[in-house]
């Protein structure tokens, strides 16, 4: 990935998918954490703490070399992406947490993602421990992240006009924003993509599987309802994989287009699982109220 032009477009490219979050986003949105606390708290344990082991146990047991087993650690370290908010409106969710989730996760991640990073470089690349972020490069994350969410939810407080104008372009932007830095990375690896692809393929798939599992099933069992379970399951399996593939990409952070593969291709498997698991846990549910009736 040696094009001078998309590295440079990736912090405007990532500025426009958490403009678009921000422009949903208002101060409620954080306050309602104490409507569904026991919903938010156990998503976000499962987001923050038990993905990265989860994943860190997939990429041992695969094997994966170690520029991609960073990757997908990576992956496993970004917050909910707001395609979430979609696949869980389209499914039942509870769009309502899913915002909040995806609120309070992306301020979060700013803390969290470099130290799950820190952590997988120090431990599967030793030689190449410069690869870390250091103060600096989070303040860099902040800005990429924080800023843009921010100048949404500014532009929403003040112009709310103007905002519900922009909120749909700006969210079909998003998506074609993703594909086209996902694209961008498979075609500028694409002499080596067939070896990624059986490299970290079916690692990525079971991750996405086990994360989209992890996000609805925990959360059930801690006695959750089915509508915020669902939510919890679309937020940690949906990952903002642009965030995860700019970090990767931007030759102030990490620097390397092996990492940014994982991100590319989780990018592209979780919207075919997002929809096969939307439709199970709708049917499940079905199913067990045609039970009940009967």
């Amino acid at each position: 990935m040696d094009s001078p032009l998309i590295l440079a477009s990736l912090p405007y490219a990532l500025g426009i998918v958490m403009l678009g979050l921000g422009l949903s986003l208002t101060l409620d949105d954080f306050r309602r954490m104490g409507q569904y606390p026991k919903a938010v708290v156990v998503a976000l344990l499962c987001q923050i703490v038990l993905l990265p082991a989860i994943c860190f146990g997939l990429v041992l047991a695969f094997q994966l070399p170690p520029e991609l087993a960073v990757g997908l650690m990576v992956v496993a370290a970004s917050p909910g992406g707001p395609t979430a908010n979609l696949f869980s409106h389209l499914f039942g969710g509870n769009v309502a947490l899913n915002v909040t989730l995806t609120a309070i996760n992306s301020v979060l991640a700013v803390a969290t993602l470099p130290i799950v990073v820190n952590l997988s470089t120090g431990y599967f690349l030793p030689s190449g421990a410069s690869l870390g972020l250091q103060f600096d490069k989070i303040q860099q994350i902040f800005v990429m992240v924080l800023v843009p969410v921010a100048i949404g939810m500014l532009l929403r407080a003040w112009a709310p006009q103007v905002a519900r104008r922009l909120n749909l372009p700006v969210r079909v932007l998003s998506v074609v924003v993703l594909l086209t830095v996902i694209s961008a990375v498979l075609y500028g690896e694409r002499e080596n993509l067939v070896g990624y692809f059986i490299s970290v393929g079916l690692a990525a798939l079971a991750f996405n599987i086990v994360s989209m599992l992890a996000g609805y099933g925990v959360p059930r069992l801690t006695g959750v309802d089915h509508r915020a379970a669902t939510a919890a399951g679309f937020e940690i399996g949906i990952h903002n994989t642009a965030l995860a593939i700019t970090i990767a990409l931007t030759p102030s952070l990490l620097n390397s287009a092996e990492i940014a593969i994982p991100g590319a291709v989780y990018g592209i498997v979780m919207f075919f699982t997002a929809t096969a698991f939307g439709w199970l846990i709708t049917r499940r549910t079905q199913v067990m109220i045609g039970h009940t009736e009967g």
